[in-house]
């Protein structure tokens, strides 16, 4: 078996790239993004991508500097609200967008990942998202076909990974990344802590290494959040009982 284990996110994407190519990064705002390996597909200046992805990061992390840099033509995407840039380009037509209810995105992927081309959802039926959609009836309720989704590259994050590409997620970090790592020609993963062979108790792999092509453990992970909200000290005070 080849070597999967790459010494940076530069060499893990050696090869995979080209221009017009559909990507699929996994996170969930800015919750288990593929940091490393975006910021390498931005420096390849690649160009004219479709990025399947739930939403498309903020105007200057996550996916938000492919947008700033140029490098996307089209987001098959779920959530797209924290993104200025996002909104301008599509208002202006430079941003295609193929909008999704986020069960169906992720269906979607699934469905991609284990060889399904298409499903029937009562998600979207009656709405926008079943226009040009083939419908069908089943035991008396209506239908909309949507197809699964494959990609060219899938860009994963995971917290533990192996040499053989067994992956752990960590919390809601998850989200979106299990799904995306079946459903690319090619996978890549980066990881916070690489482990030795036989460390990962089998039972807790959640991504099986036969999906992952190429992986690599991340030399720095911001983990910025995306909107943070607190309460204000004198309310914590007087949840508390304390005199404020």
């Amino acid at each position: 078996m080849a070597n999967k284990v790459q010494t940076n996110a530069e060499e893990a994407l050696a090869g995979l790239l080209f221009d017009g190519m559909t990507i699929m990064a996994g996170g969930f705002g800015l919750c288990g993004i593929p940091e490393n390996l975006i910021a390498a597909i931005r420096a390849s200046g690649v160009k004219e991508l479709t990025v399947v992805s739930n939403n498309c990061g903020v105007d200057d992390f996550g996916l938000g500097i492919l947008l700033a840099g140029g490098q996307i033509k089209k987001m098959i995407s779920s959530y797209v609200g924290e993104n200025k840039l996002f909104e301008k380009l599509y208002l202006s037509g430079e941003l295609e967008l193929e909008f999704n209810p986020q069960g169906t995105l992720a269906e979607r992927i699934r469905a991609g990942g284990a060889g399904i081309p298409a499903f029937f959802t009562k998600t979207g039926v009656g709405t926008l998202v079943a226009e040009g959609k083939e419908t069908r009836e089943f035991d008396g309720e209506t239908y909309v076909m949507e197809r699964g989704l494959v990609a060219d590259l899938s860009i994963v994050k995971a917290w533990k990974g192996d040499a053989e590409g067994n992956l752990v997620y960590r919390k809601t970090a998850r989200n979106f990344n299990p799904m995306m790592a079946t459903a690319g020609k090619a996978t890549v993963v980066e990881v916070e802590e690489l482990v030795e062979v036989g460390s990962l108790d089998p039972d807790h792999i959640h991504t099986p290494g036969i999906y992952v092509d190429r992986i690599l453990k991340g030399p720095v992970f911001e983990k910025r959040i995306e909107r943070v909200t607190t309460r204000p000290k004198e309310a914590v005070g007087a949840a508390a009982g304390e005199e404020v």
